[in-house]
């Protein structure tokens, strides 16, 4: 089966539709969505509707940390996601809300793990930004591949012989197999607030039968998100992010 893994679509409507078509068009079979569906974007309600009917539809959809903090105000941000937090209470209705908050922290399938952050504690949101992060990821479970977003920029880790833990940079719709022998860890990058220089958004392609991963972009029309953005009152900061990719 061919997923379409996908992870911080932070309420970013321009790019979620450029990734839901690159992936059709794709042939994708099933989506998995790591989390953080809302934050920081103009379109949180509708984001969280396409989440929603992906969900009824038979996708995996996992809890990130700013649709756990919609339930939770006590969540400590930084002073640009908390007034991004605040302004997206206000937009989310009633079902939209209780999607967010009965959602997972992990789901595991056959030898798949799929989590928002490190596995190693779902709940506390730790970051994988290194070899170091990933061994202890990796440690924390059984499965032979896992995938997780939170970080923003795209990468793939792998147990080499000995156990020591190996980082690669991934190529843009360069297949990887994922050989057996090995366990891997593949970190999505964002849908809709990318962090690595390269404004389009990001996900991946993971066919289940050959273990073969593709990591994708899909372009978008990123001046639109960021007039939005600076529409709804929201930092200029957030729109200027989406334009440099960082």
């Amino acid at each position: 089966m061919l997923l379409a893994i996908l992870s911080d679509i932070h309420a970013n409507r321009e790019a979620f539709e450029a990734v839901l078509a690159a992936a059709e068009a794709a042939g994708a079979e099933r989506f998995v969505l790591l989390g953080d569906i809302v934050g920081y974007g103009a379109d949180p309600e509708w984001c969280t509707e396409q989440a929603m009917r992906l969900a009824a539809g038979g996708a995996i959809v996992l809890r990130g940390n700013h649709d756990d903090a919609v339930g939770n105000p006590s969540v400590s941000m930084n002073a640009t996601a908390t007034l991004a937090l605040e302004w997206t209470r206000r937009q989310l209705g009633g079902a939209t809300r209780a999607f967010l908050a009965a959602l997972p922290f992990k789901a595991r399938e056959g030898d798949c793990l799929f989590v928002h952050a490190d596995a190693s504690a779902p709940a506390d949101w730790n970051y994988v930004l290194d070899a170091s992060d990933a061994g202890q990821h990796l440690a924390a479970c059984e499965a032979r591949v896992s995938f997780c977003g939170h970080v923003h920029k795209p990468a793939l880790y792998c147990t080499a012989p000995g156990g020591k833990v190996t980082h690669f940079a991934p190529v843009a719709a360069t297949p990887v197999p994922l050989l057996p022998q090995r366990r891997w860890l593949a970190v999505m990058g964002s849908v809709g607030q990318p962090r690595d220089g390269n404004p389009a958004a990001a996900f991946a392609l993971y066919d289940t039968g050959s273990a073969e991963l593709r990591f994708m972009r899909a372009a978008y029309d990123v001046e639109k998100a960021a007039d939005k953005i600076r529409a709804a009152g929201l930092p200029a900061s957030l729109a200027d992010r989406l334009l440099r990719g960082r």
